[in-house]
């Protein structure tokens, strides 16, 4: 290991790091939202690219493909180049500045594996953040004040698919609809307020759903009205590339968002691909659901974003690529096992569960119907003792957003660390006991008590042993 500099030592924000990093060592993050990034994505995050300006998009125009003989077929749709070409090639390129030529050989390798990753026709790779990913479709395909029909968030939507606090409540007119007693959605209720408001967009996408959606029957109610159809799949995505959880696009989608991180396991980024027609993004094209990906990426740049972060587009080329492995698909299928193993150990210890289990890697716990104990009393006390997870609403809720009745946590990090079923029961265990010390404290005041920090404390020792044997990419790898 490199000696700090002595600027590094004088700046307590190295020390800040030092400590986080033995947080994320000596922890466990069940917090469905975060994974563990390999050493590889973490190089190319830290690189020299994060000096470079490149506002605009890589040209792919003047690579060969081989089914040359198909004159009309767009340049990136249904592409068969080898990365070799990708690499050489030197071509013109669509951006503000000059010097772009490895810039735009790494951002059409991040596009191209995204295409195969996910079998679309196109991505655009630039967009900060899974927000920004969904600002842009909506800003490509909407106007202010048309209505987009999205998951209520209290039924475990997203906050930028509609909520008030959100800009995108300002701008668009959103329509919510919710889940039934057991847990689905209320496909029927998606049907009457698509045919009654005749949105433009239908938004598949949430945060707190453990079911898997039927997107063949979304799909013929958008096809129906002749909504784009949009799936924010930001939890799902590595489930999907893993092959373990069906993709939007194969069912007739025109966009799926994402972020880059969660299952997928890149750096913190977004993501969209889409289906249809490819061409120049500085020609302004004909509205219409054909040509989605290039008013896509004019709606990415320079409808809603400045310059994207090359660096963290290379570590989202370097991610895609890992996924693309075939250890990623066994990767994949243990996330989904560990949850349901999860999930059926804290059925067993007494905890209600939102939908009766998980079918993905995303477990809802009603804590203040099966205890008596609010979500933040129970997030803070799972704090102290190295259980990472997060306060979150169930259907219902009456708490409010800083008291919610329930926790949500998932099972990506703890896999990448390659914990299995075995361990998931030991983990429930840990959450009951420290349950039964929120109900012993009654008060958040109360936890404070010796008596209660002494047994804390025994847990935490407890967690910190454990997770010692399984070891954190890029960190005690």
């Amino acid at each position: 290991m490199l000696e700090k500099t002595q600027a590094q030592v004088q700046d307590p924000v190295f020390s800040l790091i030092d400590q986080e990093k033995k947080r994320q060592a000596e922890g466990l993050e069940l917090i469905p939202s975060e994974n563990y990034v390999s050493e590889n994505v973490l190089k190319a995050m830290g690189s020299v690219l994060t000096n470079k300006y490149s506002e605009g998009h890589p040209s792919f125009e003047g690579l060969d493909w081989q089914e040359s003989e198909i004159k009309d077929r767009n340049p990136l749709t249904n592409f068969d180049w080898t990365e070799e070409k990708i690499e050489e090639a030197i071509l013109s390129n669509y951006r503000y500045y000059g010097g772009q030529t490895n810039v735009d050989r790494i951002e059409r390798l991040a596009i191209s594996r995204a295409m195969k990753l996910f079998h679309a026709d196109h991505a655009n790779v630039q967009p900060h953040s899974g927000a920004n990913a969904n600002e842009a479709v909506y800003f490509a395909w909407c106007q202010p004040g048309d209505k987009i029909l999205a998951m209520n968030l209290g039924h475990g939507g997203h906050l930028t698919h509609g909520s008030p606090v959100t800009r995108s409540a300002k701008i668009y007119n959103f329509i919510s609809y919710g889940t039934t007693e057991s847990g689905d959605l209320d496909y029927d209720e998606i049907e009457r307020l698509a045919e009654a408001e005749q949105p433009k967009i239908i938004l598949i996408g949430y945060s707190a759903f453990m079911k898997i959606p039927d997107f063949a029957r979304i799909a013929k109610i958008g096809q129906k009205i002749g909504a784009l159809l949009m799936a924010d799949m930001a939890h799902v995505a590595g489930l999907i590339a893993g092959g373990v959880h069906p993709n939007p696009l194969d069912y007739g989608f025109h966009v799926m968002t994402t972020t880059t991180h969660k299952t997928l396991r890149g750096p913190r980024g977004g993501l969209i691909l889409s289906n249809g027609n490819v061409a120049s993004p500085l020609k302004k094209p004909e509205h219409t659901l054909e040509n989605i990906p290039i008013l896509i990426d004019r709606a990415v740049f320079p409808g809603t974003q400045g310059g994207p972060l090359e660096h963290v587009i290379a570590a989202k080329a370097v991610a895609f690529e890992e996924a693309l492995r075939p250890e990623f698909k066994e990767y994949a299928k243990q996330i989904v096992k560990n949850a349901k193993a999860l999930a059926v150990a804290l059925q067993e210890d007494g905890f209600i569960l939102q939908g009766g289990g998980t079918d993905n890697h995303l477990i809802l716990a009603n804590v203040k119907d099966s205890f008596g104990i609010d979500g933040k009393f129970y997030e803070r006390a799972l704090d102290m003792v190295g259980l990472t997870l997060n306060a979150n609403a169930v259907p219902g809720d009456k708490g409010g957003a800083f008291r919610p009745s329930g926790v949500r946590l998932g099972t990506p990090a703890i896999t990448t660390r390659g914990m299995k079923e075995a361990e998931m029961k030991q983990i429930a265990t840990w959450m009951k006991q420290v349950l039964e010390l929120c109900q012993e404290a009654k008060t958040e005041e109360g936890i404070e008590k010796p008596e209660i920090q002494a047994k804390l404390a025994k847990i935490h020792q407890e967690v910190i042993q454990f997770s010692r044997k399984f070891k954190v990419p890029a960190i005690n790898a």
